[in-house]
């Protein structure tokens, strides 16, 4: 190589570069990884508030690379587009497999504002998600602790780490406000 070439441009990686994407991800002590977390957390939390437009269940879900490049985002948007699958962890699954061109999702982490339900946490187990990061518990249908716990089932070929409660209140919140107006 001649000394006056320039040296190759490194490939581009896929997603978009968050402020902690720095290769270690997620931090090493736990009080760094509260932060991460709740900063993760708040962007689920936007893209849940989207929802609110289209008069569908305000739940945000986002998943992150092993790098902690965010890969995808979802919202709920069964209404909006008249699709039973359209949950946001779905939304969120596919387009981190597109930006990814893979459907093994194996170490990246899903955040999601509220408890998966058995459809979305059998998805999260099908694409080898390694981590689930979740606002609020749902005590009527959450597959991942709460009614059933399909990510710890002894018989399930994967079982992400789980971390729970993440800014629980704020979480639970919006979907209480939005449930007590369509009553």
């Amino acid at each position: 190589m001649p000394d006056d070439a320039a040296p190759a441009e490194p490939e581009p990686r896929p997603g978009l570069d968050l402020p902690w994407a720095d290769g270690s991800f997620p931090p090493g002590s736990v009080a760094a990884r509260r932060q991460v977390w709740d900063a993760l957390m708040g962007l689920a939390l936007h893209e849940a508030s989207h929802a609110l437009a289209s008069a569908d269940v305000p739940v945000g879900a986002l998943v992150v690379g092993p790098d902690g490049r965010l890969l995808g985002l979802g919202r709920n948007r069964r209404e909006e587009i008249g699709d039973p699958t359209a949950h946001a962890e779905v939304l969120a699954l596919r387009q981190a497999a597109a930006t990814l061109g893979s459907w093994r999702l194996e170490g990246c982490t899903l955040v999601v504002t509220l408890e998966p339900c058995a459809m979305c946490a059998g998805a999260l187990l099908l694409s080898r998600v390694g981590r689930l990061v979740l606002g609020a518990w749902d005590p009527k249908a959450g597959a991942t602790g709460s009614v059933w716990d399909l990510v710890r089932d002894q018989r399930a070929t994967h079982r992400p780490e789980v971390i729970g409660g993440v800014r629980a209140e704020e979480c639970g919140a919006l979907i209480r406000e939005f449930f007590a107006t369509q009553r």
